[in-house]
């Protein structure tokens, strides 16, 4: 499948930038390569014999030593540069870890080829705005109190002054550019955006639209982006190919006096899930492969659990099938994603044709996954796997590719990750931890858990067998991941815990955060708060009784 751009046109000769070599993770350098750093081996050929060398090891042998305890550190012009790839509301259906079985994602594929991919990692948040805030700023939920798409963290005096990953980059000497979704919607745009990056480029959109929408009106007030489905338009006219056409430029017209940070962010697979016909062709309706779905998969999970997503406008399952629509929008999603895989492999071409491509660290990540019909819901805003579960890709330099790692990662640990990996000092209070352990050695252990955090009080803890789900009203959930992928049987359904996974419970329970901020000011949309009379979704008291879209809660 083409990219649109060839990295290797025919005839051409590709200039390449110096080859940058992280420091070891030890920190320790050999002999050897001291020796070499010091005398070329044209220089020894001409002038060394046996007898110089030997006169000579013992202080090749003491600068070695001084070497191993003063370590250098990479000069700001021979640090890597960084292209972190961020895509909106995409789950693990990805060719590298292979979600859904029909998926057509090559140019992932071919970056996992490269890289080491995380097989085992989840968001903070399953929502938009709390994700990416905790990713950029190195802060869990509950640190901040961005639980919903409201507020954008600067409005809060607190971290008003909150060093955010391109920021502590721009302090190291790196030019940083954003394009598309990185903050949610319009957040780090307007009069104070070039306090967040060097260079802006444009705003993530849906691009051209049909003059109707394309599915039955909806329920919860038929909003405007609940819509899938093609119509007659050109990729060239969707937003992500402008994004990616942004990205395309800066990488060929980048300047050489210092490293860069190149953040691109696309907004497909969000919803409208639109795409051209072609990407639609890629899964025929008479083969297509619907995910698993349950009828009763919730009668084992608690009311609470139904809280945290009470009143949104992505359809239940039920109406999805009751309006022959659930599989319309496993195709469209599916498209959405092959074609955003394009523009993915747009800017990976550019990279590879630049001179950069040798000193480059590339990570990719989703902010979330995103429910098809599976838990009788879709969209996102739940705390089981096909929400939190994440592609996490890093590429790169002294990376070695077609790896996979099954520990437990966060989105959080890509902020002190990109800073070991580039060499730099580890960001003061973030929260995260560096995969680079892990990047050298996929089977290296962690011992903390992925956790994410839905609205305060709300936690899910994975580790590499188990998910672990506790809601602000003390119910909870516990899978084993091993026998149960799929999260459809709550072993704690009976409100007994049988005597053999209470050790299991104690040890995932000790990972909770000790305490939730509160709800920051301007908290809004996707909010739910528990008060001393009941739990509050929006701000209107949630009466279990009259569920807004007909949920089965009290069965």
């Amino acid at each position: 499948m083409s990219y649109d751009g060839n990295p290797h046109p025919a005839g051409s000769t590709r200039k390449r930038s110096r080859t940058f070599t992280p420091l070891k993770v030890s920190g320790m350098r050999t002999i050897g390569s001291v020796f070499h750093s010091y005398l070329s081996l044209e220089t020894l050929a001409g002038l060394m014999t046996l007898r110089i060398f030997l006169s000579i090891l013992p202080v090749l042998a003491m600068v070695a030593a001084s070497a191993q305890q003063h370590p250098a550190q990479p000069k700001a012009s021979s640090r890597p540069n960084i292209v972190m790839i961020a895509i909106d509301d995409l789950n693990d259906w990805v060719e590298p870890l292979g979600g859904h079985p029909q998926v057509q994602t090559p140019a992932m594929a071919g970056l996992a080829q490269r890289a080491v991919t995380f097989t085992n990692a989840h968001c903070q948040a399953p929502l938009c705005n709390p994700s990416r805030t905790s990713l950029m700023t190195g802060l869990r939920p509950g640190s901040t109190g961005v639980y919903g798409l409201a507020p954008w963290f600067r409005t809060l005096p607190e971290f008003q002054d909150r060093v955010t990953m391109p920021q502590y980059f721009h302090q190291h000497g790196y030019r940083t550019l954003i394009g598309g979704k990185i903050f949610h919607g319009p957040y780090g745009r307007g009069k104070d955006s070039a306090a967040e990056c060097d260079v802006l480029g444009p705003s993530a959109s849906v691009g051209v639209r049909p003059e109707h929408k394309i599915i039955p009106p909806t329920p919860g007030g038929n909003h405007a982006l609940m819509d899938w489905g093609t119509f007659d338009h050109r990729d060239e006219d969707k937003g992500d190919w402008k994004v990616a056409s942004w990205a395309v430029d800066q990488l060929e017209q980048m300047p050489d006096e210092k490293p860069f940070f190149l953040s691109v962010g696309f907004f497909l697979p969000h919803v409208p899930c639109y795409a051209t016909q072609k990407w639609f062709d890629l899964y025929p309706e008479d083969s297509l492969q619907l995910p698993k779905i349950v009828a009763d998969d919730r009668e084992d999970t608690p009311l609470s659990s139904w809280y945290i997503h009470w009143d949104l406008p992505e359809p239940r399952t039920k109406w999805l099938l009751e309006n022959d629509q659930l599989q319309p929008l496993v195709r469209a999603y599916l498209a959405s994603i092959s074609f955003v895989d394009s523009q993915v492999g747009r800017v990976l071409a550019a990279l590879e044709a630049s001179p950069y491509a040798d000193n480059t660290i590339v990570v990719l990540w989703s902010d979330h996954g995103y429910h098809l019909g599976e838990k009788a819901i879709s969209g996102k805003n739940s705390l089981w796997a096909r929400s939190t579960h994440v592609p996490l890709i890093f590429a790169g330099p002294m990376i070695e590719g077609d790896r996979k790692c099954d520990q437990p990662a966060e989105l959080l640990d890509i902020y002190p990750t990109l800073a070991s990996l580039a060499g730099l000092p580890q960001p003061e209070g973030v929260e995260g931890l560096s995969l680079a352990p892990q990047i050298q050695d996929v089977t290296a252990k962690r011992s903390r858990p992925a956790i994410c955090t839905h609205n305060a009080g709300n936690h899910s803890i994975c580790d590499q067998r188990w998910r672990y789900i506790v809601y602000a009203d003390g119910s909870e959930e516990l899978y084993d991941r091993n026998s149960d992928p799929d999260e459809l049987n709550n072993l704690l359904s009976d409100q007994t815990r049988p005597a053999e996974l209470t050790a299991v419970i104690e040890r995932l329970r000790g990972w909770l955060p000790a305490e939730d901020r509160p709800l920051a000011t301007g908290s809004a949309h996707r909010i739910l708060e528990k008060r001393a009379d009941g739990f509050y979704w929006q701000g209107k008291k949630i009466d279990p009784q009259s569920p807004p879209l007909g949920d089965p809660v009290m069965q």
